[in-house]
């Protein structure tokens, strides 16, 4: 099969579909594979490199989508994108279809077969795609929450773990899934008062055995969450419906009353967010002010650490690329029901339950699309 590799143009996204080394994988299988000049140089990866590992060099993204059926890549497709893409097509990427109206039309539209990083499964649980970026967002949220609470950001002016004599800054962590355990790994080695909210208790179990008593575990009640959330000085977002829009759990009231100077990172924007405030900013332009609570909602966070994110993520997209290319897409899906999960949109149908639901589209049975 032929396989496509475009230079992601996302605002300030520099991670790339795949690496020289997946790319020497997939030719050895005997797949030809096609990367846009320039994709791999936000993660330091020349053309050449590419090259010696056996890949074409396309001089334009029309070359990539015309001359390849299967396109690897790792944000969305932007509106640019989305026009190059033909009913052959096999689209494999992050999609975050849920609040994203004119991205599903257009892909419908298209008629393109999508499948969606973020709801592929894994035998006993777990989003095996999702897991290494939110491992990024979650201990990059720690980072990038601590620099605004800088005073120059328009943060409070403190430090994360304080000094002696200084008490440590209070971080309140909403969501005990894989962001909300790296955030709270990394947010504990600061230092830092750590409170860790979910609501589910044994997620709230296997967060204390991980960190003993470094970090309290709270139940997410709607009380529980107000008062933590009033106290914290940093606040982060780590919840995940799979393939649906967020659910608000800090209202905009909350947010009036929190203290000046606070931070809140929504690593959940990308489906909306849990802070009812929160709205989509870049890298560029990272942080906003409201009731003088500073926020940061990037929606592509692990594209601010490109070339960790881009391997940690070839290391879980790899073996699906390789059956994407080895079977078809339709033999891949038959044989693989956690991959089959992944299937968004095809055939101009969602065929996602939770996007279906979301953005008002029947729901068509991938089952009975891939018959």
């Amino acid at each position: 099969m032929r396989v496509g590799v475009p230079k992601e143009i996302k605002s300030q996204e520099d991670r790339v579909g795949l690496t020289p080394a997946s790319v020497r994988e997939l030719v050895a299988h005997g797949h030809e594979v096609i990367v846009e000049r320039a994709a791999g140089s936000g993660i330091a990866a020349a053309d050449a490199d590419y090259a010696a590992a056996g890949a074409s060099i396309a001089a334009t993204p029309a070359e990539v989508y015309e001359r390849t059926q299967l396109i690897v890549k790792v944000k969305e497709p932007q509106s640019a994108e989305r026009a190059l893409l033909r009913a052959d097509h096999v689209l494999f990427a992050y999609l975050h279809l849920a609040p994203d109206a004119a991205q599903c039309a257009d892909l419908m539209a298209s008629g393109a077969t999508c499948i969606a990083y973020e709801t592929v499964t894994q035998a006993g649980g777990g989003l095996p795609l999702l897991a290494p970026m939110s491992e990024v967002a979650g201990r990059l949220a720690v980072q990038v929450g601590s620099h605004c609470l800088e005073r120059a950001q328009g943060g409070m002016g403190v430090l994360l773990g304080g000094v002696p004599g200084v008490p440590p800054a209070r971080v309140v962590i909403l969501g005990a899934g894989v962001v909300g355990r790296n955030a709270a790994q990394m947010a504990v080695g600061t230092g830092a008062q750590v409170v860790v909210a979910d609501r589910s208790i044994d997620a709230l179990r296997r967060l204390e055995q991980q960190l003993g008593a470094r970090a309290v575990t709270a139940y997410a009640d709607r009380e529980t969450i107000e008062r933590h959330v009033l106290r914290a000085d940093l606040v982060i977002g780590a919840v995940l419906v799979p393939g649906a829009v967020t659910p608000h759990l800090v209202t905009r009231a909350m947010v009036s009353r929190m203290r000046s100077g606070a931070v809140i990172v929504d690593v959940a924007v990308d489906q909306g967010g849990c802070v009812e405030t929160a709205r989509v900013t870049t890298h560029a332009e990272p942080t906003y002010v409201v009731d003088g609570v500073v926020h940061y909602c990037v929606a592509n966070m692990p594209g601010g650490v490109p070339r960790t994110s881009t391997h940690a993520l070839n290391h879980a997209t790899l073996p699906f690329v390789l059956a994407l290319a080895g079977k078809g897409w339709r033999q891949a899906l038959r044989d693989d029901v956690h991959l089959r999960a992944g299937l968004n949109v095809c055939a101009g149908r969602v065929t996602c339950a939770e996007v279906a639901r979301a953005l008002g589209h029947p729901a068509a049975a991938a089952d009975e699309l891939l018959a």
